[in-house]
């Protein structure tokens, strides 16, 4: 498995200590981030995106992706001028990606309003990629208010618009599970987040970025199954742990807990072997 880390995950580290950890952990890559304002942490501390990206590279890592603009498909002037701002910085970084995120407020959610407001704006994004040499991954979010919830509806446009050469997306286990299952789309996948819910109190429709912790035994999402499944469809990218959960951002000893993790998940799926 390729393991990757993203940044959320150990929010609280200095951008050095994270390639640290990514590295002990035999990550292949790991997904920076610019939207840790709350925490007062800038994208790569503040360092110049060459410089991160060197940083990086000596670490021996990839940097599989940087997020993020959003809400991309709410598209106007503004939002054209932060994925241009994106891919430049991901460029002059290294990075393989940029992360495009959908509205999330419960609006734009209608149907036929979601959809003819996506194609617009991937319509108008892909010229940038091709230009950039770019590719941009779109992660459906799983929440009753998204306005993006379904892969096969993104599926659906990126074939429909013949931009499967840039745009992927993300498969998020979390995500997938919240939206209620559905198709895999390995070919179409650019990368896989992985958390966990063990809260047995919650539903599925009450489930938040707050309760996203490693994965274990106790994991409700069907992680592991997911990823198995991935894998023997034909998927061979990046599995990124993306955790928001307090406690685990909060971790004393991430690269125990975390590589603990990733050894129980790797252990599972080999059983499926």
């Amino acid at each position: 498995m390729k393991k990757a880390l993203n940044q959320m995950t150990t929010p609280h580290l200095s951008f050095a200590a994270f390639l640290d950890l990514a590295r002990a952990l035999g990550c292949v890559g790991v997904e920076a981030r610019n939207d840790m304002d709350a925490l007062g942490r800038p994208l790569f501390d503040g360092m110049d995106p060459t410089e991160a990206g060197q940083m990086i590279r000596d670490h021996g890592l990839r940097l599989v992706g940087l997020s993020q603009v959003y809400p991309f498909n709410a598209w106007d002037a503004a939002r054209k001028e932060e994925v241009a701002a994106l891919i430049a910085t991901a460029k002059a970084a290294g990075a393989e990606t940029i992360s495009l995120i959908p509205r999330n407020d419960g609006t734009g959610a209608g149907n036929g309003e979601r959809q003819a407001n996506l194609r617009i704006a991937l319509k108008d994004i892909y010229p940038m990629l091709v230009a950039a040499d770019m590719v941009a991954l779109v992660e459906p979010l799983g929440f009753g208010r998204s306005s993006l919830r379904s892969k096969t509806e993104l599926v659906d446009t990126i074939v429909a618009l013949d931009i499967a050469d840039r745009v992927k997306l993300v498969h998020d286990t979390f995500h997938h599970a919240l939206a209620g299952g559905g198709d895999f789309y390995p070919a179409h996948t650019g990368i896989v987040h992985i958390s966990a819910v063990t809260d047995p109190s919650l539903t599925f429709d009450e489930m938040q970025d707050a309760h996203r912790v490693l994965v274990g035994p106790d994991d409700r999402l069907g992680t592991v199954d997911q990823i198995a499944a991935l894998r023997a469809a034909g998927y061979d990218g990046p599995v990124s742990y993306e955790c928001f959960s307090p406690e685990t951002q909060a971790l004393r000893d991430p690269l125990h807990d975390i590589g603990a993790s990733f050894a129980y998940i790797e252990a599972q799926i080999e059983a499926f072997v």
